[in-house]
């Protein structure tokens, strides 16, 4: 069934929105949730220096992180459509706090890298489970305002971590950011436990072995999680191409940065990624195909300003903005196209979709440091942006092979 707008305004009118409070809630739960996946980005010199690794390897601090990331979506998400998704993230959520004390009391390379882990794998699953629960909970008409109000939490979580950690590691050393965090992870658990609603509808039945093969199913039949998770491993692995980088252009001379300032530095897409919020609108009307390939264009531009990162901050800043605002913008589309697939499947369909996410983003980051150690800033940015053309041929190619969007 093709999209309508006259359909869509008859949904608008016959279910109700979902409370702005309880919108305003998930954006903050999903912003602290994903905050933790990124701490340790401008921390990377500092733990490098304690626990010995060289820069070529510090990537791989990063990476464990997003290979917890990939075992959750793969094991931990999908779950949402099992059990009540209240009293699942309330555990994962306590878990979590566990996983940051492990962190913050690390003494070995095991002990750190198995931390890491565990942070990504609990806060992956709280982020994309309350994801699912939102749009769940949402009216199909208002289904790409609230995951992109969801997602613009998500977008300030990633932000404000960089900027975060580089002010308590100055303050107190890289640790003091993971115990800070531990202690708003158990605020969270109380906040979240008054507020979040019980089950949304009625559960499957369905063993949880058939529950895991059903995402197999989807990956092979769903030409729109297929296109549009190519596209989201593409755009994250960019994405974290630059950012896993950054932190040794500007802690070098003739920068020389403090971890604050270089965690300012994420602060500074901040306009551009909420813009990017508005995407969910857009795909609402049926623009999700032309948004897609603004933002893809977008996204190659960026690498020229940001390939003179170390002649001009200004023209760095410009490029963040410009990457934020194009890396949202896509994740965004690609979030509300891919939740009208089946919407009894939402845990299913984001653990699929956000695989690619994290196949890109674990892939991208331990390629960054590998190529800033042989090729320098100048490198990480030629990868940059042949990773942003190939996604933007891609798009163009499956063009026609993009099924029409659903009501």
């Amino acid at each position: 069934m093709t999209f309508n707008p006259g359909s869509a305004a008859a949904l608008r009118m016959a279910a109700p929105s979902m409370p702005s409070s309880l919108v305003w809630l998930f954006a903050l739960a999903c912003g602290l949730s994903v905050a933790n996946v990124y701490y340790a980005q401008p921390l990377l010199d500092a733990m490098a220096h304690e626990f010995g690794f060289g820069t070529g390897a510090a990537g791989i601090v990063v990476t464990a992180t997003q290979a917890g990331c990939a075992l959750a979506l793969l094991l931990l998400v999908p779950v949402g459509d099992l059990v009540d998704r209240r009293r699942l993230i309330l555990l994962q959520l306590l878990l979590l706090a566990m996983a940051l004390a492990l962190v913050a009391l690390a003494s070995s390379r095991v002990a750190l890298l198995a931390g890491m882990l565990a942070v990504g794998l609990l806060g992956t699953a709280m982020t994309q489970g309350l994801i699912a629960f939102a749009a769940t909970l949402a009216a199909p008409a208002e289904r790409g305002r609230v995951v992109g109000a969801a997602q613009g939490g998500v977008v300030i979580g990633l932000l404000l971590a960089r900027a975060l950690a580089g002010v308590l590691a100055d303050l107190a050393g890289w640790r003091a950011v993971y115990v800070v965090s531990g202690v708003l992870a158990l605020l969270m658990i109380a906040v979240l436990a008054r507020r979040l609603p019980h089950r949304h509808g009625a559960p499957l039945r369905m063993t949880y072995t058939r529950l895991l093969g059903s995402m197999f199913t989807l990956l092979a039949r769903e030409r729109t999680l297929q296109i549009r998770g190519m596209l989201a491993m593409l755009m994250f692995a960019a994405f974290n191409v630059f950012w896993t980088a950054l932190v040794f252009p500007l802690s070098a001379p003739p920068y020389s940065m403090s971890h604050t300032a270089i965690g300012a530095f994420g602060l500074v897409g901040a306009a551009g990624a909420l813009a990017a919020a508005r995407a969910g609108h857009l795909a609402d009307r049926g623009l999700g195909q032309p948004t897609t390939g603004a933002a893809l264009v977008l996204l190659l531009a960026c690498w020229l300003p940001l390939g003179f990162a170390q002649q001009s901050l200004w023209l760095l800043v410009a490029g963040v903005i410009v990457l934020d605002l194009a890396g949202q913008a896509i994740h965004v589309t690609n979030q509300s196209l891919v939740f009208r697939v089946q919407p009894e499947a939402h845990s299913r369909l984001v653990g699929c979709y956000m695989l690619f996410y994290a196949l890109g983003s674990g892939a991208g980051s331990i390629a960054s440091t590998h190529v800033y150690a042989r090729a320098g800033w100048s490198g990480v940015c030629v990868l940059g942006a042949a990773i942003s053309a190939a996604a933007l041929v891609f798009w163009a190619l499956t063009l026609r092979a993009m099924p029409r969007p659903l009501e």
